[in-house]
């Protein structure tokens, strides 16, 4: 997991929040700045800048980041269409503005024969709560509008982004969605993942015509799993590591302490980094 700057205290809440999550998808791809910046083309200082809060993200390098970790886009570009109204000035200034506007207008209004309640009748008493009124109202429209903002970021960081859970020791445990493999029993069929205490998946690996091995249950070459996950990518993994030869015990769709150990001596031997945490090198390895 990277070790992120602190994000400075004068940055408004909505782009921190955009920073944020743009912080946590890069973690859990496992792309370094470098390999970020060959998959997006924007520059690893560019990436340095949009991360630490130090500039404003295009929306084009925001869908760029997203492809490049497999993310879908959609709620990525909702907070930053917010982080761009923040920028912008946000509800609040826009209140202000239109408050203001709404005094200048109702006092040039107030001068006797001028504006459309000028008419007979209509002395300096009426106009003025004419523009108490017209005032009140786009009070209550801005209201509304900031109201609106927050509940959309407060749904955005509610909403667990997909593939996501917390684990104790800080490392993401998913961070894409599977599907099944063709022609073979996945997610598509099974329907969500649920783990049941004693059952061992049956492992039946094939070479597909892709030249790739599969045991069909889930068909993803970028997914992270670790110690902790329970999901159809890890009954994957299991069959695989069992067609390699490195036993992770009952293939129960559980990353286990064998599962891991078992990862471990697979990464050892084909000499990637041993941390137990199948990534994208290590479905490379599986799947060949």
């Amino acid at each position: 997991m990277s070790r992120w700057k602190q994000l400075p205290d004068s940055l408004d809440p909505r782009v921190r929040q955009l920073a944020v999550q743009m912080r946590r998808i890069k973690d859990h791809s496992g792309l370094g700045l470098q390999a970020l910046a060959a998959r997006t083309g924007y520059s690893r200082a560019s990436w340095d800048r949009y991360l630490n809060g130090r500039s404003l993200p295009p929306q084009e390098a925001v869908e760029a980041l997203a492809r490049a970790c497999d993310i879908d886009p959609a709620r990525l570009l909702a907070l930053h269409e917010v982080a761009v109204a923040a920028g912008r000035g946000g509800p609040g200034n826009a209140g202000r503005a239109a408050e203001t506007g709404a005094e200048t207008h109702a006092g040039r209004d107030s001068g006797p024969g001028s504006g459309p309640d000028s008419g007979p009748g209509s002395g300096p008493g009426e106009q003025e709560t004419a523009g108490r009124g017209r005032r009140w109202r786009l009070f209550a429209v801005v209201l509304a509008s900031a109201v609106l903002v927050t509940a959309v970021i407060a749904l955005l960081v509610a909403v667990p982004w997909d593939g996501e859970r917390d684990r104790t020791d800080g490392r993401p445990v998913s961070a894409d969605a599977t599907e099944p493999a063709p022609g073979s029993p996945g997610e598509g069929t099974k329907g969500a993942f649920a783990f049941r205490a004693g059952k061992d998946y049956p492992c039946r690996v094939h070479r597909a015509a892709d030249g790739l091995l599969y045991a069909g249950y889930s068909t993803t070459r970028v997914g992270l799993i670790g110690k902790g996950s329970a999901e159809w990518a890890v009954v994957e993994a299991q069959c695989l590591l069992r067609h390699h030869g490195l036993s992770p015990g009952t293939a129960d769709g559980a990353f286990g302490s064998r599962t891991e150990r078992a990862v471990e001596r697979l990464q050892e031997r084909a000499h990637l980094r041993v941390d137990g945490v199948v990534g994208e090198d290590t479905w490379g390895v599986l799947r060949k």
